[in-house]
Formats: structure tokens, sequence, C-alpha cells
């Protein structure tokens, strides 16, 4: 199944910078494993804001929420998910 999912960051101003760092460098070393792995089809930023709109190609509900619960930055994160279907205009057969 393939889900639109947006990601809105706000780490705390108060978070010790060390802390951050290495939440940001675990984050991004998982990230990156799901796109290789194929879960994480497409990551794109916002301009302007520390934001992400992304696409997911999971299973279904549950492995897509234990993927996102598993971020490193979830607890700072505002995520808004919405699955998505083949639309019968679409020309493209290879991006089911």
């Amino acid at each position: 199944m393939l889900f639109h999912v947006r990601m809105d960051v706000n780490i705390p101003h108060d978070l010790p910078s060390d802390e951050a760092a290495d939440i940001l460098a675990r984050e991004k070393a998982y990230s990156q494993d799901l796109q290789r792995q194929g879960k994480w089809r497409h990551i794109w930023r916002i301009a302007g804001q520390y934001s992400n709109i992304s696409i997911f190609d999971v299973a279904d509900n549950e492995e897509l929420h234990t993927l996102l619960s598993g971020l490193p930055l979830f607890k700072f994160m505002q995520i808004e998910v919405a699955p998505l279907l083949r639309h019968p205009s679409a020309i493209r057969e290879d991006d089911s």
C-alpha cells in the first residue's frame, strides 16, 4: 500500500545540542535504511519549513505505524497520513 505522509518536526530549543545531534544522526540512518529497503519510496523537503512530504510503500496500516513510531524524531513530530490508490486515469503501470 502507498501512503502520503507529511511530517512536521519541532525539536525543543532547550534540547541539549549533543542529544539533538545524536537523534538527528539516528534519524538519518534509520530513514536511509528504509529508503534502501524500498519502504520509504520518496522524500521531499518543504521549502521554508522543518517538514517533509514522503511516500511510503508498505504492507498495511500497522507496518506504516510501526515504521513511523520507530523514527528517532517521532516524539517531536506532527504526522498526517493519507492512504493512496491508483487513479483510473494514470498511465504509468509501475507506480501502484
